[in-house]
């Protein structure tokens, strides 16, 4: 395959050329970025001290994999200050309609960007690969040796990052992706969409032999699980790294996540088509090995906006319901439609509810109940809805509380999976009955 990265389109003919000129490498560093001048300057000083420090005796590249960036950020990462030699930035020019199709127009392309630092990885025959994102503020050196210790030195392939994070950032996480990684792929990978990954050569390689994904959303928002999903599901060592905190530019999710919510959820759901008989027949869940030390640290505040998101999830019930039939099952829709009474502090969407939510609407993506996209579109406003009934919960709990309560979550998607197994097999006329805790059985109509 190494010979063929240029003739796949996956590298452009000269950078082709620079990798063969440069030979061989022990690690990779990639930064993805767009429009990150005021940010990036510090990502790439970081990772340079971290290789330098940790890793004196390995031959090391850093590869700037941007999106076309406008703002600076090439010229902020040519005065970085490290050694050029150990520096390759790779531009991806995009189209207008590209940058029109989404309003985080490079960030939107993040999975190609990692692809291409995958190729360079596999073309420069690397053993160890780690990524990080461009707007982090809270990164220090050894982040580098944290995510790329454990490929280089205990043959792990895959290194999650576990942080210290505000209790309303990474909803989308702690809502749906580290409940459903740990239930349905049985390893409690904390932050399985987490931005900072260490990874081996030769997983590096197994992504890229993955041709079939790069038209999705994986080559988008949903790169990340993507690359957790599949390092699990094909048996390939996976471990975390504690970080402490991660410091970055947060969104309110009521205002700003809906585009990265449809590409990683929709990811996650295709995920669980390629890898049915894995979850089918897993049971239980373990926790992976984790590297660093755990501390307390402080975080930045994160502002949401309840009342909004609350009537973002009024509006979908009142509007939404005519698909919502055709998703969700009766009792389900029942359930949502009183939620939707209650206002303010009394709003709430129980876990149990919650949980068979995110269930049927797995099972209706899979069955193709309607139109994949606006299905994901439908899904939005019962996050949302979720979300603050969460944040409500948890306002005045400390982080201690909010991990449980999490875990809590956590327990129930796990118990009620059988739920979902039910309803998936009734796509291949594998009719079953199962009383979820809510005795509602799953041969209902949907």
């Amino acid at each position: 395959m190494r010979n063929n990265l240029a003739a796949d389109g996956i590298l452009p003919d000269e950078l082709e050329g620079r990798l063969r000129e440069l030979g061989e490498v022990d690690i990779v560093a990639g930064i993805p970025s767009y429009n990150n001048a005021r940010t990036i300057g510090q990502v790439v000083r970081a990772v340079a001290a971290g290789l330098e420090k940790y890793f004196p005796e390995r031959r090391a590249l850093i590869v700037n994999s941007d999106g076309g960036s406008t703002d600076g950020t090439r010229e902020a990462v040519l005065g970085a200050e490290v050694d050029p030699d150990a520096l390759l930035l790779v531009l991806h020019r995009m189209s207008t309609v590209q940058r029109i199709s989404t309003p985080y127009h490079g960030v939107a392309g993040k999975g190609s960007a990692f692809r291409t630092i995958f190729a360079a990885a596999h073309r420069l025959n690397a053993k160890a690969c780690v990524v990080v994102d461009s707007d982090l503020r809270s990164i220090t050196p050894h982040w580098v040796e944290l995510l790329a210790g454990p490929i280089l030195e205990r043959d792990f392939d895959y290194i999650a990052p576990y942080y210290q994070r505000h209790k309303f950032d990474g909803t989308i996480t702690n809502g749906i992706i580290y409940p459903i990684t740990r239930a349905l792929f049985s390893k409690r990978v904390r932050q399985p969409i987490g931005g900072e990954f260490g990874f081996s050569g030769r997983l590096a390689t197994r992504y890229l032999e993955k041709k079939d994904v790069w038209d999705t959303d994986v080559a988008r928002f949903g790169i990340d699980i993507w690359m957790t999903l599949t390092a699990i599901a094909e048996g390939f060592r996976v471990g975390q790294a504690y970080l402490g905190a991660k410091l970055h530019n947060a969104k309110d999710p009521g205002a700003d996540l809906t585009q990265m919510f449809q590409q990683v959820v929709g990811s996650l759901f295709g995920l669980l088509e390629t890898y049915e008989g894995l979850w089918q027949s897993a049971n239980g869940s373990e926790p992976v090995p984790s590297f660093g030390f755990p501390f307390e640290v402080g975080t930045e505040p994160v502002a949401i906006n309840v009342e909004r998101m609350i009537r973002a999830f009024d509006q979908g019930i009142r509007d939404l319901r005519e698909l919502y039939q055709a998703i969700l099952a009766a009792t389900t829709l029942e359930a949502l439609t009183a939620a939707a009474q209650k206002t303010g502090e009394e709003f709430r969407l129980p876990d149990a509810l919650w949980v068979n939510v995110v269930y049927e609407f797995a099972a209706a993506y899979h069955m193709k109940a309607i139109d994949r996209s606006h299905l994901l579109l439908a899904l939005v406003p019962l996050y949302l809805g979720r979300t603050a009934s969460f944040v409500l919960e948890v306002r005045d709990s400390g982080a201690v509380e909010v991990e449980q309560r999490i875990e809590k979550l956590c327990e129930v998607f796990e118990s009620e999976k059988p739920y979902l197994a039910a309803r998936w097999g009734r796509a291949s006329g594998k009719e079953e009955v199962y009383a979820s805790s809510d005795g509602k059985g799953s041969s209902g109509t949907a």
